[in-house]
């Protein structure tokens, strides 16, 4: 056997033994969805499709494919109308586009810092902004998941230019991070804040603007990552902030630099996701209100939670025994998935219930039902 195949099998058998090794999965057809970030019903729209398809026949576009990078052949006097439009939105001097929330952190993290410079990020905070941090030659350290008092024993040892990276609203607690705190710190030490706004996007602030903006709070933070494959239903991400910032990641971001650009459609579809959004800003009260059902459900069972966002964890234990209830779950008809270690720390594997605008109340108490009946709580 080829030395490589023997060596990837045992990794993969150490994953098996663990309980932890992944598996692709087909879409749970006719179950009731608990499990997707599309938590304003954008990717399933009806009316944002049509949307998306008359604004296609309307732009007279020369390829299927932006056909290269944005530096070479990728570039258009559209994408960059849409990037200014993106700034408007997100109240900023300037926007770029990356082809993904993922590469957007990557390349944000990985050029701004500078060797010499220190990181400080959030230990629950995304791979990618971990990732990020790694291919940088700044020193990086984390600090306790909100905890700013454990982040500001670390700032007063910082050197250099001081960035601290967090997320909004936390991908598997649904947690909000303590913003305005968070800012008063940062501005005590002279820190900037990068601050992710992938499960924010669409689903705060006005317009869809995210926490920052919903708080006040854009002119302060120096870097925001929005991505728009999750509230908004469709695909890419940007980096809103200044101009030079802009300028910067253009000459230095290597996944912006070296990636073929988005194609035309995914540019429509960014457009038309906005616009739509602006017309049905009601689909955010109504999100809040399948929150608010949630959280009431749940102390009927007497149970609470930490979480005032569509991400929901009910915490288990254990890699098979998490799986296990989330396949009784699913044979009753709930698609909700197991978070296993080590995409998770062991001990705290959970299923993560996401509630989206159109899960209906009778769906989200027989939900919860459903979790009481398997003396999860």
């Amino acid at each position: 056997m080829d030395p490589l195949q023997s060596v990837l099998i045992k990794q993969l058998a150490i994953r098996e033994t663990e309980g932890a090794r992944r598996f692709l999965k087909e879409d749970q057809h006719g179950s009731i969805d608990f499990t997707s970030n599309d938590y304003l019903g954008l990717a399933r729209s009806p009316e944002l499709f049509k949307a998306i398809k008359q604004r296609l026949n309307t732009i007279d576009f020369k390829s299927n494919g932006s056909t290269g990078s944005r530096l070479l052949s990728g570039n258009s006097n559209y994408a960059e109308q849409i990037e200014n439009k993106l700034a408007g939105i997100f109240k900023s001097e300037a926007a770029l586009i990356f082809n993904s929330g993922y590469t957007a952190n990557l390349g944000v993290l990985s050029s701004l810092p500078q060797r010499g410079d220190t990181i400080l990020y959030d230990e629950l905070a995304h791979a990618c902004m971990k990732d990020g941090a790694r291919l940088s030659l700044a020193k990086r350290f984390n600090f306790r998941h909100n905890d700013l008092n454990d982040l500001e024993s670390k700032l007063k040892l910082a050197t250099g230019k001081i960035f601290i990276a967090v997320e909004s609203i936390y991908s598997m607690d649904g947690d909000q991070c303590p913003l305005k705190d968070l800012v008063t710190l940062s501005e005590k030490y002279g820190a900037s804040i990068i601050l992710d706004e992938a499960h924010s996007t669409g689903v705060l602030g006005s317009n869809g603007a995210g926490l920052a903006v919903s708080l006040g709070l854009e002119e302060k933070i120096a870097i925001r990552i929005y991505t728009f494959g999750k509230g908004m239903g469709i695909h890419g991400a940007c980096v809103a902030g200044s101009t030079i910032l802009k300028d910067y990641l253009i000459n230095f971001a290597r996944p912006f630099i070296y990636t073929t650009a988005l194609p035309p459609h995914s540019l429509v579809s960014i457009e038309c996701a906005f616009d739509f959004l602006v017309q049905n800003l009601s689909l955010q009260q109504l999100l809040h209100k399948k929150i608010d059902h949630f959280i009431h459900e749940l102390k009927s069972v007497g149970e609470t939670s930490t979480s005032m966002s569509s991400i929901q964890s009910i915490l288990i234990g254990g890699n098979e025994r998490t799986k296990r209830m989330a396949e009784a779950l699913q044979q009753k008809g709930f698609d909700v998935r197991p978070i296993v270690s080590p995409t998770v720390s062991k001990g705290t594997e959970r299923l993560r219930v996401c509630l989206h605008t159109f899960n209906s109340n009778e769906e989200i108490s027989n939900l919860i039902q459903a979790l009481s009946a398997l003396k999860l709580f």
